[in-house]
């Protein structure tokens, strides 16, 4: 196929995409769009850069000319993805009459409202804030002819899909309903099958390999050197490049540190304020920097042009991802490049992203590159201990014990070095002293008691009298032992005593007369 026009295509849509500047559609696009206009509901793949948003919003279009009374909405899992997938439509729109409302999270409700007051045709959204004005009543989907649902593994991964059931409740059954994405997991396939009627399956290219144009390399190293691996990849390479990292808090640590290695950069991530994310996404798109430090919020979606460069500073955690993570270079058939950065603790991840594009396990990429361990460029950081630091290394990664017979002959060592060292303390001339910062005092102090430590409790022995079965029925509960020895007072100078514990002594009243003394050491009734 040469051009649009042999698609059928109304001459007002044809005008909007010469302005444009679409001249031949890409093959999502001549397999799809087809379809789309007779009515069939789509189930469509293709691979990520290769024009998915215009196989269906070229069409979608094209309906809503034909059919005034009707409506559509578009369902995407990130506000970064809706905000493009908008601009997208509102170049597309040829006739005043179709109306757009954008409602995503983190934009002002008000404005929102404002829109939807203008009983907009064509909407486009994510799942959350969609619900949030169903909940209130302010967006009626009764008239929804047309459902789009982009990337919507993306969504089911982030935890949509009990809202996306919540708002096809809303909308009428008997809708025309696309689902799109870059790659098709079990879970699409039976999503497809509960809310699709008879779909045509659309595929371009295998949903699970990187795009041809795009050269990946691999580069072995060490988290203690990365952060140098990536300055040295930055120094070499020309040109706008995404560096991907795994948390919001990492993403905005490295574009400080490039920052202030005097690189232009910043950082995008779920934290930011829509406006904020708006403001730093426009500000590269007109290149005023150069490095984007991103997390999987720009995975996907991200189109523009300009980025030459992909690297994987942090390996994702999900294979699929990594599609999409490259596929930000690349696109509209120009060429890019993608930079991982592997550490031995990226081996599992590395691996079953090697099966997901049909690598081999035990091979790394054909553009591997490794550090050597001594000169501290990459690979495995060596302290220069020769093969006991390899084999420390080795030991730390759980790939290797030492043998049974070394482990031996080390304890016994061990053992030998232990008993010479205690037989060395033993047999010194001078004794073992032990100091205590409490000063002793005799039994009759009157001072307040403040004895612990070793001090303490040897007063407290020695100063204990012997007791007799007798003595029983005079001694006091436990807790007397406890007690603080200023409640007893001597009756002849009321001055508080410093004895704090029971001696089974005697004290005089005024009479003269002896008694025991009560119990805690308190003083006797007047």
């Amino acid at each position: 196929m040469t051009g649009f026009a042999e698609l059928n295509l109304p001459p007002k849509l044809l005008q909007s995409l010469t302005r444009m500047q679409f001249t031949t559609p890409t093959p999502i696009q001549t397999q799809t769009i087809p379809h789309v206009l007779a009515g069939k509901d789509i189930l469509g793949s293709a691979q990520t850069g290769t024009g998915k948003t215009g196989a269906f919003g070229i069409p979608l279009m094209a309906l809503l000319m034909e059919h005034p009374d009707k409506t559509a909405l578009v369902l995407t899992p990130t506000r970064e993805l809706a905000t493009q997938v908008m601009d997208a439509l509102i170049q597309m729109i040829p006739v005043a009459d179709v109306k757009t409302a954008l409602l995503i999270g983190g934009e002002s409700m008000p404005k929102q409202l404002h829109q939807l007051k203008r009983n907009p045709r064509l909407v486009v959204g994510t799942p959350g804030r969609i619900n949030d004005h169903l909940t209130r009543k302010s967006l009626d989907l009764s008239r929804t002819a047309y459902l789009v649902l982009d990337e919507t593994d993306r969504m089911l991964d982030m935890g949509f899909g009990v809202q996306i059931e919540k708002i096809l409740g809303f909308i009428p059954k008997n809708r025309q309903t696309l689902m799109f994405s870059a790659t098709l997991p079990q879970g699409i396939i039976k999503l497809s099958a509960k809310y699709l009627h008879q779909p045509v399956r659309v595929a371009v290219g295998s949903t699970t390999t990187p795009v041809a144009r795009i050269k990946q390399e691999l580069v072995t190293t060490s988290e203690g050197d990365k952060y140098k691996h990536l300055l040295s990849q930055l120094e070499k390479r020309k040109g706008s490049v995404v560096v991907f990292v795994k948390t919001k808090h990492g993403a905005d640590r490295l574009a400080d540190k490039l920052c202030k290695a005097e690189y232009t950069a910043d950082a995008i991530h779920g934290d930011l304020q829509q406006r904020k994310r708006d403001k730093v996404i426009q500000s590269y798109r007109d290149e005023k920097f150069r490095i984007l430090v991103a997390t999987d919020v720009a995975a996907r979606g991200l189109d523009i042009p300009h980025i030459a460069h992909v690297v994987n500073y942090d390996l994702p955690q999900v294979p699929e991802d990594y599609i999409h993570r490259i596929g930000r270079t690349g696109r509209a058939g120009a060429e890019g490049e993608a930079v991982n950065l592997l550490t031995p603790a990226d081996n599992a991840k590395w691996k079953a992203i090697l099966r997901l594009i049909g690598g081999d396990d035990d091979t790394q990429m054909p553009q591997q590159k490794r550090g050597g361990n001594r000169s501290g460029g990459g690979g495995f950081r060596s302290n220069g201990g020769g093969n006991q630091s390899r084999d420390n290394d080795r030991a730390r990664r759980g790939k290797w014990t030492p043998h049974a017979k070394d482990r031996t002959e080390r304890t016994d060592r061990t053992d030998r070095t232990a008993r010479t060292e205690r037989t060395d303390s033993h047999s010194t001339s001078e004794p073992r002293k032990f100091s205590s910062p409490f000063k002793k005092k005799s039994f009759g102090d009157k001072s307040s008691d403040s004895r612990s430590g070793f001090a303490a409790k040897n007063e407290r022995t020695s100063s204990r009298p012997e007791r007799t079965r007798t003595d029983r029925k005079d001694k006091p509960s436990s807790s007397f032992y406890a007690k603080d020895s200023s409640k007893s007072t001597d009756q002849k100078t009321g001055q508080r005593s410093g004895g704090s514990k029971w001696t089974g002594q005697r004290s005089t009243n005024k009479t003269g007369a002896s008694k025991p003394s009560s119990g805690g050491g308190q003083a006797p009734r007047r």
